[in-house]
């Protein structure tokens, strides 16, 4: 695609005005309709020997309910096929029958890394399995009449967007049926179970309720929000902004985690949120949102188009870590946040990764391999162009985000830190920016973005901080480069 230059130059300053957040937008969803096309050729493709002709009958059907439910009403199902987390099934399930490489992680937050688990994924026939929830949902979210029998995973029934009920039998299949704003689970009793296309491969979350037995009624409530009176179902919690479109907090999708289990950074989802920390989720949202408006009014339009949910990850309450995945456009991993400045800073640093792998899907900006041999200042391992681009990238929205801080009217002592993260970040970026520069593995494209970029970088100096704070930062990076050198040498 022929990216405008305009366009590539207000990217490379860091911002994102609605052209531009738009088109990335439009061109995530041209990804997420092709995915699922091959994705269904794949299907049809498969022989028996990796697909049984019963669980390829059952992806037809589970096919043609989500079909119907677009008909419906395409605004409900788009709310589901554009989920982020349908994503990453949709690219796993399409691996699990062609058994390609896994997929690519932008770099992750302060405090960890991120990337792919090895291994082969899950069965075609586990995968697969999945697709019934989602047209589940979507046609739940339709108001469709509809029965579907819907997989489990360790007896935990989930209906993506809408919540989860604690089924029982990790094996168990629910029947579910739907009419206008109510659900039916119909549960089956220990012991019995619906099949073996959903043997799970996933742990069961930690505190659930008590498993279903018999039927669940759910509702939609004029809020949206799906409720039960039974405690065995959960709803979806769900972060509201001013623009009135939620960000879902997501602690259930079985899709949510990296592959089969952790990554190997050691970053993985959290199981179910217990009302504390789902209430310093709910705090630090309301808290980020000031700041997000300090930061400028692009950092909140990116966050209205671009988040669509925030999935908590496992850790010790004082670990800070966060994490964006290239099959999940929408959204951000993140440890749960200490306050809502650092749930802001968060949101900046990692929607900036999500915009530059959603440019790299609309045009090349390098033409680098993958070999890890680039110092990034932020990093103590050595990192592919890709990763360096990356990070520079998201560290230079982080500076300009911290001087705003810095020079706005917040109490002293967080002023004095945003200095210090505005100097520690611009002064990062400056070491990293001569790599960026100097390559002859730029496209035309690429290196439009990052002469944008060091030009807003050039910008950044026009504010002077306070004594001390760039001395600082400048020995911090230095020392970092002598400890890379001594590394490499």
């Amino acid at each position: 695609m022929n990216v405008p230059d305009a366009l590539l130059r207000t990217l490379g300053s860091t911002g994102g005005d609605a052209a531009a957040l738009d088109m990335l937008v439009a061109g995530q969803r041209r990804r997420r309709r092709l995915t699922l096309r091959a994705l269904l050729d794949a299907v049809a493709e498969a022989p028996p020997s990796v697909l049984p002709p019963a669980a390829a009958a059952r992806v037809l059907a589970d096919w043609r309910l989500l079909a119907a439910a677009e008909r419906a009403d395409p605004a409900a199902a788009r709310r589901v096929v554009d989920y982020p987390l349908t994503g990453a099934w949709a690219e796993r399930a399409l691996r699990a029958l062609t058994r390609p490489e896994p997929p690519a992680v932008a770099e992750a937050g302060p405090g960890a890394g991120s990337g792919s688990a090895a291994g082969t994924g899950p069965a075609p026939a586990v995968a697969l399995a999945h697709l019934g929830a989602l047209a589940a949902a979507a046609a739940a979210l339709a108001g469709l009449r509809f029965t579907a029998d819907v997989a489990t995973r360790n007896g935990e029934l989930v209906l993506p967007t809408l919540g989860s009920c604690a089924a029982g039998d990790g094996d168990a299949a629910v029947r579910v049926t739907g009419e206008g704003s109510r659900l039916w689970l119909h549960v089956p009793p220990a012991g019995r179970s619906g099949g073996d296309a959903c043997a799970g491969h996933d742990a069961p979350h930690p505190g659930r309720a008590a498993a279903a037995a018999g039927r669940v009624e759910v509702r939609r409530g004029p809020d949206g929000v799906w409720r039960s009176a039974a405690a065995a179902w959960r709803p979806i919690r769900a972060l509201w902004s001013p623009a009135g479109r939620p960000v879902l907090v997501d602690d259930t999708d079985p899709y949510r985690d990296e592959e089969d289990g952790p990554n190997p950074y050691g970053m993985s989802a959290s199981g179910l949120l217990d009302p504390d920390r789902y209430a310093r989720w709910r705090t630090a949202w309301q808290d980020a949102r000031p700041w997000l408006r300090l930061g400028g009014a692009g950092r909140v339009l990116e966050a209205d188009v671009l988040l669509d949910c925030l999935v908590p990850l496992a850790g010790s309450p004082t670990a800070r870590s966060s994490a964006t995945r290239s099959d999940a456009f929408g959204a951000v991993l993140s440890s749960v946040p200490r306050s809502g400045l650092e749930l802001a800073g968060t949101i900046v640093h990692e929607l900036q990764h999500t915009k530059l792998l959603a440019l790299t899907e609309l045009t090349v900006l390098h033409t680098a391999g993958d070999e890890p041999r680039y110092w990034a200042p932020w990093r103590s391992d050595p990192r592919p162009f890709d990763g360096l681009f990356q990070g520079a990238y998201a560290h230079l929205a982080l500076a300009d985000f911290h001087q705003r801080v810095a020079l706005s009217g917040a109490p002293p002592a967080v002023r004095d830190a945003a200095w210090a993260d505005h100097c520690r970040c611009r002064q990062q970026v400056e070491a990293a920016l001569p790599q960026l520069l100097g390559s002859s593995r730029l496209t035309p494209q690429g290196r439009t973005l990052v002469t944008a970029m060091a030009a807003h970088h050039a910008r950044l100096k026009d504010h002077a901080p306070p004594d001390g704070h760039l001395a600082r930062a400048t020995s911090y990076v230095e020392t970092a480069r002598v400890m890379w050198r001594r590394q490499a040498s």
